[in-house]
């Protein structure tokens, strides 16, 4: 929201002026990003207590500057503002900002890594990023009678609960799991998270100190990656193919972690057969390591029934099972689960109490409703049968429309593909994305998933990570046919 003090607004009265000298600000600091919205006239003039017109001429003066776009029955968006027009920071800011000195040394690793700015698209795109899915596909009226029916007949719902998640959840996850991924499982190992990257998290701080190494498929997620190095750890990367991680490189290493997403490498699209699978299970016995199970994506599944993931063939030893529901209901529910063995069940627990406590009780209750009422599978199915249809668009507008010039890999699972133009060198990516954009299209490179991140010679090729869940099937031909009309334009 934007910060004006509603104390200094009692002090003296806020008007047209402070209102567009505020925002102006936040939005060259890059507190807004471009085209993101900012609050309605409306709502922004009832918590500052002033007139709406006081705001909407405000507002009017900003969009004059150049500083917003104002549409008629929309709310105002941030301008598309070139980084010239950016201010610095004054020394004052400077002299705010804490020095590195001043932090812990977990602290200072962040600051090494960085500010997390995942891509971000825009309703006003075709885009084809990873992770997202169609709101229209969420089981909204099935949903709502959860909640309802959650809310009417329990009495506990809105008190503090156990870290381990809810015991309702958690029975119907036992079930579930056993039934879709042949994990037999106690009800105890099963902790619920705030989705996946809460478990990373936990785990990084659990399993690896300062100094530790650990495996990681290159490419890999790199938030799995990041997450580990913030521990004080250091990567190693492990070479895939087309089916997942090469594990004879594993051979000789000392890691104390391995992380892995067998099902459906992230984000190549590789199934681990069962040969490699015993590998890796072997070589975390032998070398006294952990290995982290990704099954991020694993009910889409579109030619075969999945494998079962490793936590199946050894369930009690050195595997940790990760899974979510932000790729079947929506990131938004922050419900992710982790299956550990026993050794770590009580450490796994006590940390993510430390964390945050627990999670939302009510959404793991309506959850736990629709998994035991078989609504979640229904869903489920219906939702492979909707994506396996994008999927199939996707991949045929591509070889309509580039025919030998692409190759396109990972098409068996998943919500994604990775498409490589063989005859585009990289180094002309920036440009091709940058010109899709202007044609309305949001393309993400697979450069930065790898580690280290492609250098641009002359031999690599563009490599586009393409999802296609939350956009329907002429989305999809008209995103092709754009991203076409950008190659032309670059004369590639």
């Amino acid at each position: 929201m934007v910060q004006l003090v509603k104390a200094e607004y009692r002090a003296h009265r806020i008007g047209r002026r402070e209102i567009c000298a505020n925002l102006r600000d936040q939005i060259r600091a890059g507190n807004y990003a471009p085209e993101e919205p900012i609050p309605s006239s409306r709502a922004l003039a009832e918590e500052l207590g002033v007139s709406r017109t006081t705001v909407s001429a405000a507002y009017d003066q900003l969009a004059a500057e150049g500083y917003i776009v104002v549409r008629p029955g929309m709310r105002p968006r941030v301008a598309i503002i070139s980084p010239a027009a950016s201010t610095k920071k004054t020394d004052s800011a400077e002299k705010a900002d804490p020095t590195t000195e001043s932090l812990s040394a977990y602290g200072r690793r962040l600051i090494d890594i960085g500010q997390l700015r995942p891509p971000r698209s825009s309703p006003h795109l075709i885009s084809f990023r990873y992770g997202e899915i169609a709101s229209e596909d969420f089981p909204t009226a099935q949903w709502r009678r959860a909640v309802t029916s959650i809310l009417l007949r329990k009495q506990n719902v809105l008190s503090y609960h156990e870290p381990f998640g809810s015991n309702a959840l958690r029975h119907a996850l036992q079930s579930y799991l056993w039934r879709a991924r042949s994990i037999n499982c106690n009800l105890d190992q099963i902790i619920i998270v705030n989705g996946s990257q809460q478990a990373l998290d936990l785990l990084s701080r659990i399993l690896l100190d300062p100094g530790d190494t650990f495996a990681i498929e290159n490419p890999s997620y790199a938030m799995a990656r990041w997450s580990f190095e913030a521990s004080g750890a250091t990567a190693i990367p492990i070479e895939v193919d087309d089916h997942g991680l090469l594990t004879e490189q594993l051979e000789g290493l000392q890691a104390r972690l391995a992380y892995v997403t067998p099902s459906h490498q992230y984000p190549m699209g590789g199934v681990m057969p069962i040969d490699r699978r015993m590998q890796l299970v072997d070589w975390a016995k032998r070398t006294d390591a952990w290995i982290v199970e990704d099954d991020y994506d694993s009910e889409y599944r579109y030619d075969v029934k999945p494998l079962p993931p490793l936590w199946a063939s050894n369930p009690n030893d050195r595997v940790v099972y990760i899974g979510t529901v932000s790729k079947t209901l929506s990131p938004t529910l922050r419900i992710g689960y982790a299956v550990v063995p026993d050794t770590l069940v009580r450490v796994v627990a006590t940390a993510k109490q430390l964390a945050d406590r627990h999670n939302a009780q009510l959404e793991q209750e309506a959850l736990a409703d629709l998994i035991q009422s078989g609504t979640y599978e229904r869903h489920v199915r219906r939702q492979r049968r909707k994506n396996n249809h994008r999927r199939e668009t996707l991949i045929s507008a591509l070889k309509a429309t580039f025919g030998d010039r692409v190759d396109i890999r990972g098409t068996e699972a998943g919500l994604h593909i990775v498409v490589w133009f063989r005859d585009i060198p990289i180094a002309r990516e920036p440009d091709l994305i940058n010109r899709a954009r202007t044609l309305g299209v949001g393309l993400y490179s697979v450069r930065p998933l790898c580690n280290p991140p492609l250098s641009g010679g002359q031999n690599e090729q563009i490599g586009l990570v393409m999802g296609y869940a939350s956009l329907n099937p002429s989305w999809i031909v008209k995103g092709v046919s754009l991203l076409d009309k950008a190659i032309q334009d670059l004369g590639l």
